[in-house]
């Protein structure tokens, strides 16, 4: 166990934190705990994660103390990623469809399709799956991210290197991957043409997506500007057929020659606030906070954690903001916790709300009723640890 916590150690140091495919070093490598969860319109908890080459979903009714028996969303067994950057994923539309996404992986290392599979029954039967990006070649179609907007259209964004693979053809040089995205009208049955959302950006850091107060679906992800600076871009994603547009939204100004493989987190208030997470390593090894103003440095911006923080999450429900994020250190993990009761502008200062001795998958900050909650994957199984009220 401390091999694999010196492990971690090092990929959150930024002379390692390389991309998979970037000077011909590997890629850190998370250990496969990739739970999603969420709450439904009636409260009742629901877990996606993977086993055996099976999607599988369950639910629980004691805020996760116990999960009903797995449904299998995908009969017939496949490859799947399962880490916390490159998870399985649900969601729900507004009549209580269930949905749930995944990316495959393919024959050639750091290859995927993007797959997608629906409940509407509750989630007792599930559709069979489908891949939902229309470029069928064997490279990156992967890391997907899941939504549904205010009319229901379910959004899945993902990281796609066919811009790559052309330029590379072409003898042409390129750096990381993009970002495309698509939607589906008829909830999930087939889908819209691949959306090219920007190019260049990281080839291996999560999305974060989240719905805006008005029912759009924006997204915030690590992009790549100028000769490999790696800050963040945020957009709106257009399901009108017209084109969206990714404005930076942060300013690190930190040049690395590979991908760290921590993604963002994103959370919009009801006032319109975008709260936002993100690692960066510049001057160190740091979990930052912001307020994101797109075209401009982000406003309040707060050191949140330092070396041996990482895969950071944000949450809001009124004024109350809540970040979470995991501590390693030689002992194991910590899941630390800091909240703010004004809107961002102060945060409390940082605390453990749980302790892990063996490896722990990246949180993920879930909000009910006022009431905040972080879905926490470790080696010893799922857990559900309250955060806080607002």
């Amino acid at each position: 166990m401390r091999k694999s916590i010196l492990a971690l150690l090092l990929c959150l140091l930024p002379v390692v934190a390389t991309a998979h495919d970037m000077s011909g070093m590997a890629m850190p490598h998370e250990p496969e705990l990739g739970a999603s969860a969420a709450f439904d319109a009636h409260g009742r908890l629901w877990v996606v994660d993977a086993a055996d080459g099976h999607i599988r979903v369950r639910h629980s009714d004691d805020f996760g103390k116990t999960l009903s028996p797995p449904v299998i969303v995908n009969p017939v067994a496949e490859r799947i990623y399962d880490e916390g950057e490159n998870r399985p994923k649900i969601a729900f539309g507004p009549k209580g469809e269930l949905y749930v996404s995944w990316s495959q992986p393919r024959a050639k290392p750091w290859t995927g399709y993007v797959r997608f599979s629906s409940s509407m029954d509750g989630g007792r039967h599930f559709s069979t799956p489908i891949t939902v990006q229309h470029d069928l070649a064997d490279i990156t179609h992967r890391f997907d991210a899941l939504a549904v907007d205010g009319h229901g259209r379910v959004v899945i964004a993902c990281i796609d290197k066919r811009d790559q693979e052309a330029a590379k053809t072409k003898g042409q040089p390129y750096l990381g991957a993009a970002v495309y995205y698509s939607w589906s009208d008829n909830e999930g049955r087939s889908f819209a043409p691949d959306h090219k959302l920007m190019e260049h950006s990281c080839e291996c850091c999560r999305i974060a997506i989240t719905r805006t107060p008005s029912g759009k679906v924006a997204a915030f992800f690590r992009a790549i500007y100028g000769d490999n600076i790696r800050d963040h871009a945020y957009a709106v994603l257009r399901t009108d057929g017209q084109p969206a547009h990714a404005e930076r939204a942060t300013y690190s100004q930190w040049h690395i020659d590979g991908c760290p493989h921590q993604g963002p987190g994103l959370a919009i208030g009801a006032n319109g606030v975008r709260h936002a997470v993100w690692y960066e390593a510049k001057d160190g090894p740091a979990i930052w906070y912001g307020q994101l103003d797109p075209g401009h440095p982000a406003k309040h911006k707060l050191k949140i954690g330092g070396p041996g923080a990482g895969h950071a999450d944000v949450a809001v429900h009124g004024k109350t903001v809540w970040v979470a994020w995991n501590q390693v250190d030689a002992k194991g993990y910590a899941l630390m916790l800091r909240r703010s009761a004004d809107d961002g502008a102060h945060f409390d200062p940082p605390h453990a709300i749980a302790r892990s001795t063996v490896a722990a998958g990246s949180p993920q900050l879930l909000t009910r009723q006022g009431r905040a909650y972080v879905a926490w994957d470790t080696a010893a199984g799922f857990r559900l640890v309250p955060a806080g009220t607002r």
